[in-house]
């Protein structure tokens, strides 16, 4: 238990770091090479930013623990709209731009929507790549639409370097991040076979929480900061990639029955609840306030312990 706690704690660790120099590189790459802000944000953010449940849910496709990549798939999606927004607005209320209201939150609740509903019985390798080619139109709707909430921090325009350096930079974030995907998968298969837990709840709690812990922290900071108003578009544009490319991938990766109904559906239906609920939120007054926010968090405790009893 003590070896599977080290390899949990030093994938997240190794993740977390190696996927923000992953995006850093790639983000100025992308500079570099005179793409536009929207191309920046819409795609190399979006894939950068979500690459840590990609490649922990591929991994644990790749290896028969189909459970666990569905559970990082639901249970970052709702800590996402839960926990994350939660936190973020009970520190500072949220302003929700008009974009986020009309484009990022109709997409992302309908790619949650898709995943839930293809994900019952099992994935097969063509839901993965339905959902892949609706992914690939989603972005190219974002692209043709001019603009993209999607936050581009000054620091991928600042202090320019080389483009070998951050080549080197992208490449070596890319293997540490697969290199703490493989340790915290590891870890936490370990860990559901010694508590016996279902790998779908470790992978809806530990694991999701572990790889959206990059948003939970960005978002706090901003809230703190009061420079509040692109988190939200940042949140509904994880939860789209989510829900699409990570969720085709492990279609794809290691098609078959979930068999844990504990996720796939009790999981699904109330990942569907929260996405429900903020969106309904962010609706009113385009505004998420501090009791929304507590009745976000209140919403993420009750589908961990849900899920929790179930498995």
């Amino acid at each position: 238990m003590i070896f599977a706690i080290l390899a949990v704690v030093a994938g997240l660790v190794l993740l977390t770091f190696a996927a923000d120099q992953f995006v850093l590189g790639g983000a100025r790459l992308a500079t570099s090479l005179n793409m536009s802000p929207i191309v920046i944000g819409a795609v190399v953010l979006g894939f950068g930013t979500s690459a840590p449940e990609l490649l922990v849910s591929g991994i644990a496709a790749s290896r028969g623990e189909l459970a666990l990549g569905v559970g990082n798939v639901v249970g970052s999606n709702v800590a996402n709209l839960s926990l994350v927004l939660g936190a973020a607005a009970l520190i500072s209320p949220l302003p929700l731009p008009a974009k986020a209201i009309g484009r990022e939150a109709p997409l992302a609740f309908v790619a949650a929507g898709l995943f839930a509903v293809l994900v019952q019985g099992g994935l097969s390798r063509t839901e993965g790549i339905i959902m892949l080619m609706i992914l690939v139109a989603a972005i190219g709707w974002l692209l043709m639409s001019g603009e993209a909430d999607v936050a581009i921090d000054e620091e991928f325009l600042e202090d320019e370097t080389s483009v070998s350096y951050e080549v080197g930079r992208t490449l070596v974030g890319l293997v540490g991040t697969v290199a703490g995907a493989q340790l915290l998968v590891e870890g936490a298969t370990w860990i559901a076979e010694d508590l016996g837990l279902s790998g779908g709840f470790v992978g809806l709690t530990m694991v999701a929480i572990g790889t959206s812990l990059p948003e939970l922290v960005t978002a706090v900071a901003a809230a703190r900061r009061n420079e509040t108003e692109l988190i939200v578009g940042n949140l509904l544009g994880s939860n789209l990639f989510n829900s699409l490319a990570v969720g085709g991938a492990i279609a794809v990766i290691g098609p078959g029955a979930v068999g844990d109904d504990s996720v796939a559906v009790t999981g699904v239906l109330l990942m569907m609840v929260v996405s429900t609920v903020a969106i309904l939120f962010m609706l009113t007054k385009r505004l998420v306030v501090r009791w929304e926010a507590v009745v976000l968090l209140l919403l993420y405790i009750t589908t961990v312990a849900t899920v929790g009893t179930g498995s």
